[in-house]
């Protein structure tokens, strides 16, 4: 009886000890919940580096600073490559050529600075480095305008503008870009899409800011102001579209214009372009008044079953995870195919390898799609150069030259979009389709040309 009596009381010593941790460990992680970061750093809206920050936020800075990552998906990502340094560039790695996996896209962009260089895409550790150091600088002379997307500019901004954000980017887009990267040092920062005072997420890019309110007065909302007006959820796309958009430089001021008045379908992009006279470039071979696609995934992903559904860029390529007790966005930007387990999974109750077969699928299509509209641009402009030698009229290669411009465009709108078609399936496939439809009109332009005049007397 006196065994089992103490059986009995330590078997409830060690439950009520076990309880009292269970309630110490419940205690200590509300607390730490109650407090999600501890102020070592006074954070101002002066301060750009992002290790400061870091030292508030350890884990988000860990994160960030993994996007050095060189990892590469079926479709998409970069691959190390080895180079040696030079005096005018000293970096000993960088991604792949995508000109020389592909010199189809010297043919279609003869006589601008992408068919000199044009890499696969690299994380945001890299956009200030791989934009100083393109051969494309040697080909053209960039504007300062460059640095809204490629460097933490927002306090740059602020104090050529003495205080005014929209003066000091209109004063960094009229300086040469060897002038203006003088004065940034960082990629894109903490201080670039949060508030320093309550880290709420703003965007600080005027370009993101006047092309947003254009837009919206498209659809009826007059005098849209992005930082008073946005839902939190869409301020989690809006601060990645900052950047990842279509975009042109505007007039000899060069001031960053999003082609947003018209609506964001490419159509009316292209109208807009049409309509103002744009053109980024004329094409060495046809003399076409060429247009070149940034890289749209703002725009595209607006057309998409998951901005349809409230899923924002930061769901999958920032998704939440859990350390500790806390609940904090992954800053380690990347694809979702190389996060599955928390980008998709939250919502797709699927093994990983069921999802990523369906991604590639849908990427396989649109690629299988691209190489088509791709061929065809190629021949439409073989075919307009053959015309030109051949003797035809400037003015009578007007039709196929209207054509190649917007099959161009409409291709490299696909291309140019680093989700390979995934962000809009169905979007992607129509403005190939339709990429298509144009190259093919332009040479049937230029046979029914080549038929009249055979008829003539």
């Amino acid at each position: 009886m006196r065994r089992t009596v103490l059986i009995v009381a330590v078997v409830a010593a060690l439950a009520a000890a076990g309880t009292a941790a269970l309630l110490v460990n419940i205690l200590e992680r509300k607390q730490e919940a109650r407090n999600p970061f501890y102020r070592v750093e006074q954070l101002t809206d002066e301060t750009v580096d992002p290790a400061v920050w870091g030292r508030n936020f350890p884990m988000q800075y860990d994160d960030y600073k993994r996007t050095v990552d060189q990892v590469r998906t079926r479709y998409g990502g970069s691959e190390a490559t080895q180079r040696t340094p030079t005096q005018a560039d000293p970096r000993s790695v960088v991604a792949q050529s995508r000109l020389e996996e592909d010199p189809r896209l010297k043919t279609i962009w003869n006589g601008y600075a992408f068919a000199k260089d044009f890499r696969e895409e690299r994380g945001h550790a890299y956009m200030l480095d791989d934009q100083t150091y393109t051969e494309r600088q040697q080909v053209t002379k960039q504007p300062g305008t460059c640095m809204q997307c490629h460097a933490s500019v927002y306090t740059i901004y602020k104090k050529l503008g003495e205080g005014d954000l929209i003066k000091g980017f209109e004063k960094m887009n009229q300086m040469p870009y060897a002038e203006a990267r003088k004065l940034v040092e960082h990629p894109v920062a903490c201080i670039d899409c949060h508030d320093p005072a309550t880290m709420q997420l703003r965007v600080t890019r005027p370009g993101f800011m006047e092309g947003i309110r254009a837009l919206k007065a498209s659809e009826g909302r007059a005098d849209y102001d992005v930082n008073r007006d946005a839902t939190r959820q869409e301020m989690r796309a809006y601060v990645c579209g900052q950047c990842h958009v279509e975009y042109y430089f505007k007039g000899p001021e060069k001031r960053l214009t999003y082609p947003w008045s018209k609506g964001l379908k490419v159509e009316q992009i292209t109208a807009y372009y049409d309509e103002v006279g744009h053109k980024d470039f004329t094409h060495a071979q046809s003399g076409a008044p060429a247009l070149k696609a940034q890289h749209p995934e703002f725009e595209m992903w607006n057309m998409g079953i998951h901005a349809r559904s409230g899923v924002a860029c930061a769901d999958c390529h920032m998704p939440y995870k859990r350390e500790g007790a806390l609940k904090i966005s992954d800053h380690h930007v990347r694809s979702p195919l190389l996060n599955i387990q928390r980008a998709c999974q939250t919502c797709h109750k699927w093994p990983e390898a069921e999802l990523k077969a369906r991604v590639e699928t849908i990427q396989e299509r649109v690629y299988g799609m691209r190489n088509q509209a791709m061929d065809a641009v190629v021949e439409l402009i073989t075919d307009i150069e053959a015309a030109q030698k051949a003797g035809v009229a400037e003015a009578d290669l007007t039709v196929a030259r209207a054509a190649q411009r917007h099959a161009q465009f409409y291709l490299d709108f696909v291309e140019a979009e680093n989700s390979t078609g995934f962000h809009a399936p169905g979007e992607a496939q129509r403005i190939l389709r339709d990429s298509i439809n144009f190259s093919r009109k332009g040479q049937l332009a230029l046979r029914q040309m080549k038929v009249a005049q055979a008829a003539k007397p």
